[in-house]
């Protein structure tokens, strides 16, 4: 006959927490960008409520991501910028913040390019009125926010050639600063190419300066920046789960 021990369950074993998520935005003076920065940090809560989310900025808004760093101590974390593109932020602030503080960071790959942003894109584009015209008339022109950095225009220029693929007609990549072509050199390249309805993109996360200025100079429509839509939550844990896939192979390799 076995002992009332036996018949005891062992105790359930408790699956370590996942490491947490700190998303890292640029910060904006605008406060329209950090109301929809945390909006679409809620989204990710909801999708993955299992998983710890803070919000860390490179400038101009609290939290900075150093003190975000910080308040976790030596807690493991995998940081996914909420950026579009490769350039100075992604390849240095980025990486030397984490690097100063004790917790054990995974970095991410920035946002930009993937199909997701594309769906979001052509999303926007759809709410503004895209669609009614012809595609011989029509093109666009993405608006970005520009780098010196030639893997961010590099990155952006795959971005436009995915949404041409996706919608059939011409988009021409342009920059609020800091690389040409402009927004306004875009529209005159198209309209000398007979296109006669351009709507602009907004390849930007959030409201802000830039988004602003390019959108005053759209000839027909421009789309709203990116936010909240829900590609830009599916895609944050994408960069999440492939920063924690990257660095679980890392140690294999190393083991």
């Amino acid at each position: 006959m076995p002992s009332q021990l036996s018949l005891v369950p062992p105790p359930a074993t408790r699956r370590p927490a996942p490491p947490a998520l700190v998303v890292v935005a640029h910060g904006s003076r605008d406060p329209r960008a950090l109301s929809t920065v945390r909006a679409l940090l809620d989204r990710v809560r909801a999708l993955r409520p299992d998983v710890p989310v803070h919000l860390g900025h490179i400038e101009l808004n609290a939290p900075l991501l150093p003190d975000t760093l910080a308040a976790l101590g030596d807690a493991e974390a995998v940081l996914v910028p909420l950026l579009l593109s490769r350039g100075y932020h992604v390849k240095q602030d980025i990486p030397e913040m984490a690097a100063a503080s004790r917790a054990r960071t995974h970095l991410a790959a920035p946002l930009g390019p993937h199909p997701l942003l594309v769906d979001a894109l052509q999303a926007r584009l759809t709410e503004a009125g895209w669609g009614g015209t012809p595609h011989r008339t029509s093109a666009v022109v993405l608006a970005a926010a520009g780098s010196r950095d030639p893997d961010a225009k590099t990155d952006t220029g795959r971005t436009a050639h995915l949404l041409a693929a996706r919608l059939g007609v011409p988009v021409i990549p342009a920059y609020a600063s800091a690389a040409t072509p402009t927004v306004e050199t875009a529209v005159r390249t198209l309209l000398a190419r007979g296109r006669r309805h351009i709507a602009l993109a907004s390849y930007f996360t959030a409201p802000g300066r830039f988004a602003t200025e390019c959108a005053r100079k759209a000839p027909w429509i421009a789309a709203a920046p990116l936010g909240t839509h829900p590609s830009m939550a599916d895609l944050v844990l994408h960069r999440y789960e492939e920063a924690l896939a990257m660095a679980t192979i890392g140690e294999l390799a190393s083991a």
